[in-house]
Parts: C-alpha cells; sequence; structure tokens
C-alpha cells in the first residue's frame, strides 16, 4: 500500500490535515501518481478533490441539474462537445458525447443560478435541492428571476462567470479521471468558480492576463529565445491562448495532461504558466533555429510532464516577487 492510499484510507497522522496535506504535494511532485499506461488511477480524482478542496455532494443535487433539460449555453455546448479531444483515442473510448455534454450543461445551470442570485439578491441559487421542489418548480423559479426586473447588482455579461468555448476541453481530464460524472461535475466547477473563474467570464480576462504573463516569464528566464519571438511577432497570445485557457489540456497525450494536473492542483493551477514557458524552452533549440517558428508553434509538440515540471520549477525562484504575485492572482 502507497503512502497515497494510507493518506486516503486513515487521514493525515494525528489529524494535521496542514501537514497531511504537505506530504500529500510532496509525494505527488517527487513519485507521481500510480497509474496504468493509459493513465487511469483509482485514486487520481479523489486526490484532486481533496487538492481542489472540492467537499463531494449528493448525486441528486447533479441529477436535479441535469432534469433541466437545455440550459441557456446549451447550444453553444453542443457546437463544442463533438470536437472535444477528437483524435484522442483514450478519451472516445472511455467518454461518451452524451456525458460531457451533461457536464458541461449542468455547470452551465450551476453558473447560471449564482448569477441570478447575485443579480436577484438572493443568498442562494435557486437550484432544485435547495428548494425541495419538482424540476418544474425550478423551473419556474428561474423563468421568474429571468424575465423580473433586475437589480442594481446585475453584471454586464463580459463579468458573467459562464460557459464559454474551450470549456469542454477544460472538463475532458476530469471526466477521463473521474469514476463518475458527479465527481467530474464538483471537482470541474470548483476548478473554473474557485481556481479560475478569470478563464470564463465574459471578457475570459484572466485568459489574456495569462498570455502577456507568458511573455513577460519568458524575457525573464530565456531573453533570447524571447527576443527571437518577439523578432517574428510572435507574441504568446498567437501561440498560447488554448494552452492557458485549458491548461494545457490541449497538447496530448491525454495521460501527460493528467500527470502535469497533479502537480497543477498540487501547487496551484497557476503555475500553468511556468509550464507553457517550459514547453517553449524545452524545444528552444528548433524555435531559434526556424525561420518560422509559427510554424512549429502552432501546435505544441507532444507534452512531456515530468520535464515541463522539471524546468518549470528550475526556473520558479527566478521570478521577481511582484512579477510571481501576478501570477497567482491572473485568473481569480
Amino acid at each position: 500500500m502507497t503512502n497515497l492510499d494510507l493518506l486516503l484510507l486513515k487521514g493525515p497522522p494525528s489529524g494535521d490535515l496542514e501537514g497531511g496535506l504537505n506530504e500529500l504535494r510532496f509525494t505527488i511532485l517527487t513519485k507521481g501518481m500510480p497509474a496504468n499506461s493509459d493513465g487511469m488511477s483509482e485514486m487520481r480524482i479523489y486526490i484532486w478533490l481533496i487538492l481542489l478542496n472540492a467537499p463531494p455532494i449528493r448525486t441528486d443535487i447533479y441529477l436535479d441539474l441535469v432534469r433541466q433539460g437545455a440550459s441557456p449555453a446549451y447550444s453553444k455546448i453542443r457546437n463544442d462537445t463533438f470536437r472535444t479531444l477528437a483524435t484522442d483515442p483514450l478519451f472516445r473510448r472511455r467518454v461518451t458525447e452524451n456525458s460531457l455534454t451533461r457536464v458541461l450543461n449542468a455547470v452551465a445551470w450551476k453558473l447560471n443560478d449564482a448569477h441570478e442570485a447575485r443579480v436577484n439578491g438572493w443568498q442562494s441559487p435557486p437550484t432544485l435541492s435547495d428548494f425541495g421542489g419538482t424540476p418544474e418548480s425550478a423551473y419556474q423559479s428561474r423563468h421568474s428571476f429571468t424575465t423580473g426586473a433586475r437589480t442594481d447588482a446585475s453584471t454586464s455579461e463580459a463579468e458573467q462567470v459562464g460557459y464559454v468555448q474551450g470549456m469542454n476541453v477544460l472538463a475532458a481530464p476530469f471526466l477521463y479521471a473521474a469514476r463518475s460524472e458527479v465527481e467530474a461535475f464538483v471537482a470541474f466547477e470548483r476548478l473554473i468558480t474557485r481556481e479560475c473563474p478569470g478563464y470564463v467570464r465574459g471578457s475570459m480576462d484572466g485568459v489574456h492576463k495569462g498570455l502577456k504573463l507568458v511573455d513577460t516569464v519568458l524575457e525573464i528566464v530565456d531573453p533570447k529565445l524571447f527576443a527571437h519571438l518577439m523578432s517574428k511577432g510572435m507574441h504568446a497570445e498567437i501561440y498560447a491562448f488554448a494552452s492557458v485557457l485549458t491548461m494545457c489540456a490541449c497538447t496530448p497525450p491525454l495521460p501527460e495532461v493528467l500527470q502535469l494536473w497533479d502537480f497543477l492542483f498540487a501547487y496551484g493551477p497557476h503555475l500553468n504558466i511556468l509550464c507553457i514557458v517550459a514547453q517553449l524552452i524545452l524545444i528552444r533549440d528548433k524555435i531559434i533555429d526556424s525561420p518560422s517558428p509559427n510554424l512549429i508553434l502552432r501546435s505544441f509538440p507532444p507534452l512531456q510532464a515530468a520535464k515541463v515540471i522539471q524546468v518549470a520549477t528550475s526556473f520558479a525562484a527566478k521570478i521577481p516577487g511582484d512579477i510571481y504575485e501576478q501570477i497567482i492572482n491572473h485568473a481569480k
């Protein structure tokens, strides 16, 4: 039985939660998560839920959201789900489009409910479980909210956290790693509402801040590579948008993405900015030798999580404190 098994089974020694979390993080960094060649691990989703501080919910809460039917974002979701990791055989074999659609639609309802609650001054969203009613009564509650007069607390579409294109790819690893849709829903909803709400606001301001930070960090750790890319007009916004938004889930293979996410959830999803820069450094010679680096960066080479983590942690200490603070907060 591994240290991770014991930690999940018995909890931290002497009930020391902080010490247990530190041990968990260090074990992930030094030993990694036990998994097979497909990246499957029985404990991964539970470790992620712990690291994301995402408590479990009753299954009927998720089912209530599913029973609401199509959310306001449903058409956008269906336009995205069919192409999610479309060329990845591991993902396509394990996760159905219907499953991905249900989770995204449920999250869209949850975000919509939270927004309507803020707009109308309610202390909690009008979810079916909160009201203890039927799907029809929950729909009527939502209908009365969305058709009624808005208060001064109303936020613009650009400020609202909701479904944006790319969330389908961000949700995909959760469904692949989870043993149920409910687990995937809880972890994914927690990530986008607590760790990176700036990525899924209408303006996607967190993503744009992250792209600027990719340029900033690259200039600090590899001025020559940065200067070469700038001479070609290659700002991060041209080649790294998907990598920032999806926390590198857009770069195969999927088992490597899962390993990278183990690290990101252990030490902070904000470190994805450093991991993107690390990927550039790993292919710096190819980029510098190429007269057209855009051809190389059109799609990143296959992800090598262990090397990326090693490089990212090696230059983390070079980042000035004020810049590192921006990295920590850019997605909030």
